[in-house]
């Protein structure tokens, strides 16, 4: 590890500063699931081939709910099946160390920090959660964890009668929705934490971008926003993207091109070098 890092990791800890990590697809794909906007995510609805960018939608949804719901189960199997790697578990211990200091932003909706053991109060999941629904009528904010009697699917099984019947709201008995941001909506706070994760990025001493290309806004402002507060920011990816160029760009951050898990086992490492001694 570069000694400058270090010995910034280092004094981040001893020093009580705020940590803040931002995660993509990239953590994610080392436990096996694949990136959404891939092939895998693709869906054939009768004749046609839709997209990941068409299925994730609300205009998708009004008009064809049952499909959607269909590929949202399909994906839900795909990650229930998968479990959390090195670097999810390396996070759950940088939490444990900076404890409110510490702020996890996951653009993912697999479920995988939270089963890892990271806490909900300091983990915000700004494209939601695919474990859980809502609402489609918006009766109310509530979140519902998906019923027991739903389960992951195969792309060739199709919803039963019995399933549909609980895909709904509890309250109000409205078609139920999958929880997650649609390519048609808007961040907000109350499902997506949008203040609070701008509000950690501009409060934050270091962020640390692991495993996202900058595709959607949210994370691009975080990362601006941090910048610009004077946060140190680290990027985590295979491959060179906007974060790592915004975090070398005035050569006060750092670019570490290496896997996700083993990036985040080596830094976690450093701190708890930091507190043996």
């Amino acid at each position: 590890m570069d000694p400058e890092l270090k010995r910034i990791l280092q004094e981040t800890l001893a020093e009580h500063r705020r940590l803040t990590i931002l995660t993509g697809a990239g953590i994610s794909a080392e436990s096996g699931i694949p990136t959404f906007r891939g092939p895998e995510g693709y869906w054939t609805v009768g004749s046609k081939e839709y997209h990941p960018q068409e299925m994730a939608t609300w205009a998708m949804f009004k008009r064809a709910p049952w499909e959607v719901w269909k590929w949202y189960l399909y994906r839900m199997g795909v990650c229930g099946r998968s479990k959390p790697n090195q670097g999810h578990l390396a996070l759950v211990e940088m939490e444990k160390l900076f404890g409110d200091n510490f702020t996890l932003i996951t653009q993912n909706v697999d479920n995988l920090h939270l089963r890892a053991g990271n806490s909900p109060d300091r983990t915000y999941q700004i494209h939601g959660n695919i474990f859980l629904m809502r609402c489609a009528d918006e009766c109310s904010h509530t979140l519902y964890p998906m019923p027991p009697g739903v389960t992951g699917k195969t792309r060739e099984q199709s919803l039963s009668e019995k399933e549909i019947a609980l895909l709904k709201c509890p309250v109000c008995g409205q078609t139920a929705r999958p929880h997650v941001l649609w390519f048609d909506e808007t961040y907000n706070e109350i499902h997506f934490k949008f203040e609070s994760s701008l509000r950690a990025a501009a409060q934050t001493d270091v962020l640390i971008v692991v495993g996202t290309a900058g595709a959607t806004n949210l994370p691009n402002q975080v990362a601006a926003l941090a910048k610009r507060e004077g946060a140190v920011l680290v990027d985590i990816n295979l491959e060179a993207n906007p974060f790592s160029r915004l975090a070398v760009a005035d050569q006060s951050g750092f670019f570490l091109q290496e896997s996700s898990g083993t990036a985040l086992a080596k830094i976690w490492e450093v701190f708890r070098e930091q507190t043996d001694r």
